[in-house]
């Protein structure tokens, strides 16, 4: 099994207010945000952008999603770096990240099976 495609986006950002403006000038709208500075946009039924604030100190980074119907069918190709395996996230899904060749982290998301 490979994945579905382009799930979202992943942003870190020094300024969820600015960054949120940014995006609605692009044609996004917030489905959610938090007092915590994050929160998720969405321009149409394209892939969700997730922003999230961090302190200044740090570099912003950024993650391609990519989405998997089932974690256990899915079988990692040699050619994939995995970088940690499929584990369950805080936000409810399962999620493998995986290394490009140029050192990019990708993540891998799948729903958790009940």
């Amino acid at each position: 099994m490979t994945t579905e495609g382009m799930e979202g986006v992943y942003l870190e950002t020094h300024n969820w207010g600015k960054a949120a403006k940014f995006l609605q000038a692009l044609g996004y709208n917030v489905e959610f945000a938090t007092e915590e500075g994050s929160g998720m946009l969405r321009n149409g039924a394209g892939p969700y952008v997730l922003l999230a604030e961090i302190p200044e100190d740090q570099k912003p980074e950024f993650q391609v999603v990519l989405r998997v119907p089932d974690a256990e069918a899915f079988s990692a190709d040699g050619a994939l770096d995995v970088v940690t395996p499929f584990e369950e996230t805080h936000y409810g899904t399962q999620e493998m990240k995986v290394r490009d060749p140029d050192g990019r982290v990708w993540s891998l998301q799948a729903p958790i099976k009940k």
